[in-house]
């Protein structure tokens, strides 16, 4: 009897247990169980303690935030900022929860362009205060929680506070991380929690983090108030306006901030309808494009992974990144188009110049209705990957799907309270004009900045819950996402293979192919094509849990460090 026989690896394994599958990274459940599947395995365990207790998705997912945090921290943390979508089963509805950063009220759109007017230098702009955007995290996840948290606020601050007090071994992702980014030597706060000797700390160190552990207790009693005011928020406003490449954030920025609820943007493909984060990220919208423009090509007749398969895939990538880069910014500022972006004759007519048998090149924005009559300029990316994801399911079938960053990687590669503060702001648009036109995506006071942060929540036709996924990777996360629900929606995929798949990423450029057989031996035809081909190492960090008759199955992205946890 042979593994692969099966649909699904839930399939052969006996629920009703605590399951961890380290090699496989797969997990189930008979129904009526629940699962974390998260970026490592601190917070896998920290999430699963939570529901093991009755808590709920949310709960769960603060438990694993603040865990990441300390484990994670160059891709995610309570300096940062989150998105995060929520099932609930009773009432049969999605919710969005806005936990972006947003620029300091001093803020204004020249902030990255030296006297000379030109923009400054990716680095140069990240390193000490300058992109440290105001953090949502805490808030979006507090708001949440008073929505549908079934355990005590301060009950889930216990596993991230047991693991900083006693410590934890720094994994070879860490180290790795930790060696890549020598930069964060330079500030005193970075310099004393990761190295040693001035070197990085080594694979097996116990890194111990009492700050962090004492920012916790306070906000375990005090709540998100605890970090929005007092101690905390002074040592952040220090921390970032002290720097010689000093920010603007105030106490004040820090008090105002709010976490906002928002209505997700869906949109039905094949047998399901797939709901995605609304602006300020543009991930929800772009992937339900792509999604849109391949819909009237027969996907499923293709092989997963075979040259025409992501020849069509990457064709429609580069009509929805362009409209991406010309419409998408934080909609509380700019008008973005919505509803004519995701318009069935719109993107029915845009996916008619998709040749199957050609590249059409660097595509060109198109003129959704209901846009603007603003004449705009296209924003350029220059985010570096980093970020985390994790996907829950609880015991009554509410689901979490959250992705969550501080950039950076290791963010503004400083630290206040134990933790690093992000660069979030860096996601604006450097250049805020573009041939004298505005840039949606520009710097603004109270902006939050564009994202690619796609968590997405996936509904059967009938509304039922099917599937929670997400990952993080910069402005690649939209092609990550996008092609693990082809390979779920379309070739009918358990989810561990769906996420196993080789990557493929096509941002209005080149083509680039994760550098793994097959894909790696098939870049000859997609370059007889017409695709510029470039072969590459590829690091996703996908998470996700579907519902099948047979249970809950989950998977984690084998790129990083992460485990799928499940319990009946």
């Amino acid at each position: 009897m042979k593994l692969s026989n099966f649909p699904s690896v839930h399939a052969l394994l006996a629920c009703g247990l605590v399951v961890l599958i380290s090699s496989l990274t797969a997990a189930c459940d008979d129904g009526g169980g629940h699962m974390a599947s998260t970026a490592n395995p601190h917070a896998s365990r920290a999430a699963l303690a939570m529901l093991d207790k009755g808590g709920s998705a949310v709960d769960a997912a603060i438990a694993a935030q603040l865990v990441l945090t300390l484990v994670e921290p160059q891709s995610s943390g309570i300096g940062g900022g989150a998105f995060l979508m929520h099932w609930e089963e009773e009432a049969r509805k999605v919710t969005a929860y806005d936990g972006r950063e947003k620029a300091p009220m001093a803020a204004t759109p020249s902030l990255f362009l030296k006297e000379s007017g030109d923009p400054m230098g990716f680095m140069e702009a990240v390193v000490g205060g300058r992109a440290v955007g105001v953090p949502g995290v805490l808030a979006m996840l507090k708001l949440a929680h008073d929505d549908h948290g079934r355990l005590a606020w301060k009950d889930l601050f216990a596993p991230a506070i047991t693991l900083a007090d006693n410590g934890f071994e720094v994994s070879a992702r860490l180290h790795g991380m930790i060696t890549g980014m020598k930069k964060l030597a330079d500030h005193a706060s970075t310099r004393e929690v990761y190295f040693k000797d001035g070197k990085p700390l080594p694979v097996g160190h116990l890194l111990r983090n009492p700050a962090y552990a004492a920012s916790l207790r306070s906000i375990a009693v005090n709540g998100p108030d605890a970090f929005y005011e007092g101690e905390i928020a002074d040592a952040i406003v220090e921390t970032a306006r002290n720097h010689s490449n000093a920010g603007l954030i105030t106490q004040q920025d820090l008090g105002a901030y709010e976490a906002k609820r928002r209505s997700p943007v869906c949109r039905p493909y094949r047998r399901y309808r797939v709901c995605g984060m609304p602006p300020p990220t543009s991930g929800g919208l772009t992937s339900l494009m792509i999604l849109g423009l391949i819909e009237p090509y027969s996907i499923s007749a293709l092989r997963p992974g075979s040259p025409m398969a992501v020849h069509l895939i990457s064709e429609a990538s580069r009509l929805a990144y362009a409209d991406r880069s010309l419409y998408m910014a934080d909609a509380d500022f700019a008008d973005v188009p919505v509803g004519g972006l995701l318009d069935d004759g719109y993107l029915h007519g845009r996916s008619r110049l998709i040749d199957p048998g050609r590249s059409m090149g660097k595509a060109s924005a198109g003129t959704p209705p209901r846009r603007s009559a603003q004449t705009l300029g296209a924003n350029v990316d220059v985010s570096l990957p980093s970020t985390s994801h994790l996907a829950i399911v609880d015991r009554w079938g509410d689901a979490v799907s959250m992705t969550t960053s501080v950039e950076g990687p290791f963010g503004a590669h400083i630290m206040a309270g134990g933790f690093i503060l992000n660069n979030q702001l860096t996601d604006f648009s450097f250049r805020p004009e573009v041939g004298g036109r505005p840039v949606a995506n520009r710097v603004e006071p109270g902006k939050r900045p564009r994202s690619s942060m796609s968590p997405t929540i996936v509904l059967h036709e009938n509304g039922d819950f099917f599937a929670a996924i997400g990952s993080p990777g910069g402005s690649r996360i939209i092609t990550y996402v996008t092609q693990t629900l082809v390979a779920l929606l379309d070739w009918d995929m358990d989810m561990q293979s769906a996420i196993d798949l080789p990557r493929h990423v096509n941002r209005n450029g080149g083509t680039e192919l994760e550098a793994v057989d097959p894909l790696q031996d098939r870049a000859d035809a997609l370059r007889k094509l017409g695709h510029e081909v470039k072969v590459r190492t590829i690091t996703s960090g996908l998470h996700g849990i579907r519902r099948t008759e047979a249970g809950l199955d989950g998977g984690a992205d084998r790129r990083r460090e992460g485990i799928v946890l499940g319990s009946q």
